[in-house]
């Protein structure tokens, strides 16, 4: 059988190793490196580094990539684009891709309201600024996110950012105002009705801690992403959507990992069946090249006067091309029904994973974007956090590339790009069972059996 991923050399190669020692003494230490090998080209759910090694990718450069590395289409626009121009700040002389991603955008978010729409250069602005927009729009100034939540790494983002390490130590003091409720875990929780535990529990906030009327917004996610793939119960986002309406509170989505089809509906709000007021999109929306929106209510957008928002690099037209082109390939490449029916495939795999391996805690998903909890016991749950570190290592030798998320660090997180083949994605998922398998067996510290090694 030909394989995709071919890891013949220990890691890192020789080229590779010197490139990551003037990593060392140039860049800062505080950019980490995951997986040591040195991208030379990709493309779909392939990385080639400059050793001659190949990995399978299910990363998706961290959930930016669901039309893959490379896509033609997209290289084409962003080519074609940059040949015309590349910069003119979009308040001092417009041009013709920023109105088109808006336009896109405001097609495709879901609700009745009429909408509008607006462009940053990375999630966290996007975030950042949604929040300025509800405090603008309501006068008030508290802001209500959620335990286990991602929402960005500059202040205010990194504040309703939801974990210490490695995010948030020693970085405080942390913006005023932003009070924070625990997210329903069907896994984890500690009621049988995690929907309306977490729904007392805000309601609790309301009475504790800040009061409804003063708070702009509730920022959330639709499936908690660094926090570890938490898909709430379906009726959460109702009654959340009901408690915002009730007390005139903004309801933010961060759509940032989980929108642009990652879980089979365009935006994974969607499959709650509720209309945010604003919605913020970045990662996928490009294929990692910088712009990020906040798409709204029509209303709540133009409230705010004109030169309230904006940047000099906002919305640069090579990113505006490249999203464009990207919306293309999802729908030209029906994406959305294959991010369902990879989610299902994987699923069933790893229910069948879980019968086996009594490391693997629970299994869960919606469309695409998928991930196993792995716990040293099934009755505790405790966190099993070096066993997935060693997992993914040993993925890594044998040519897979992974991460992992949850506030213990020991939940494996599947992004890979939406256009991977079946014999790419079977390969991948069987090296990670066999991973996970001999971990489970052997103990984390037991050393590989196959592939390369390390250093």
């Amino acid at each position: 059988m030909t394989h995709a991923r071919v890891v013949t050399r220990t890691l890192p190669g020789p080229k590779s190793k010197a490139l990551l020692a003037e990593k060392e003494r140039y860049v800062c230490n505080a950019i980490g490196i995951h997986l040591p090998a040195v991208v030379e080209r990709a493309e779909g759910a392939l990385l080639h580094d400059i050793d001659g090694n190949t990995f399978i990718d299910l990363s998706g450069g961290v959930g930016c990539l669901n039309v893959g590395h490379s896509h033609p289409r997209v290289v084409r626009a962003i080519a074609e684009q940059a040949a015309r121009f590349t910069h003119t700040d979009f308040s001092i002389m417009p041009y013709e891709p920023y109105v088109r991603l808006c336009e896109v955008l405001c097609r495709a978010a879901p609700g009745p309201r009429p909408k509008k729409a607006l462009l940053f250069n990375s999630g966290t602005e996007a975030v950042e600024n949604a929040v300025k927009i509800a405090r603008a729009v309501t006068g008030r100034p508290a802001v209500v996110a959620f335990e286990g939540a991602f929402h960005g790494r500059t202040y205010m983002s990194l504040t309703l950012t939801s974990k210490v390490d490695p995010y948030k130590r020693n970085f405080g003091p942390f913006m005023p105002e932003v009070y924070r409720t625990p997210y329903p875990d069907p896994y984890r929780s500690p009621a049988p009705d995690p929907t309306d535990w977490a729904i007392r529990r805000l309601e609790h906030l309301f009475l504790t801690h800040v009061q409804p009327d003063r708070v702009a917004a509730i920022v959330v996610e639709p499936v908690l992403g660094e926090g570890g793939f938490v898909v709430p119960p379906a009726d959460f986002f109702r009654r959340l959507r009901e408690v915002a309406d009730r007390h005139g509170i903004l309801l933010v989505v961060d759509e940032i990992q989980t929108g642009v089809g990652r879980t089979g509906k365009m935006f994974a709000v969607e499959h709650y069946g509720v209309e945010p007021d604003l919605m913020t999109v970045a990662k996928s929306i490009a294929v990692g090249l910088p712009v990020s929106a906040v798409v709204g209510v029509r209303d709540y957008l133009d409230a705010l006067p004109e030169g309230a928002l904006g940047g000099t690099y906002v919305g640069n037209p090579v990113a505006c091309a490249a999203a464009l082109a990207v919306f293309e390939v999802v729908a030209e490449e029906h994406l959305l029904d294959r991010a369902t029916r990879l989610g299902t495939r994987m699923l069933a795999r790893f229910r069948r994973l879980m019968e086996r391996a009594g490391l693997v805690g629970d299994v869960r998903g919606l469309g695409a974007m998928v991930a196993l909890e792995l716990v040293r016991d099934r009755a505790t749950k405790e966190p099993a956090a070096q066993e997935t570190l060693e997992v993914i290592r040993r993925a890594m030798r044998r040519g897979v590339l992974l991460l992992r998320a949850g506030l213990y660090n020991n939940v494996v997180r599947i992004l890979t790009p939406l256009v991977i083949t079946d014999a790419q994605l079977d390969e991948a998922l069987g090296i990670l069972e066999e991973t996970i398998l001999e971990v489970a067996g052997e103990g984390a510290a037991a050393a590989p059996r196959t592939g390369g090694t390390l250093e």
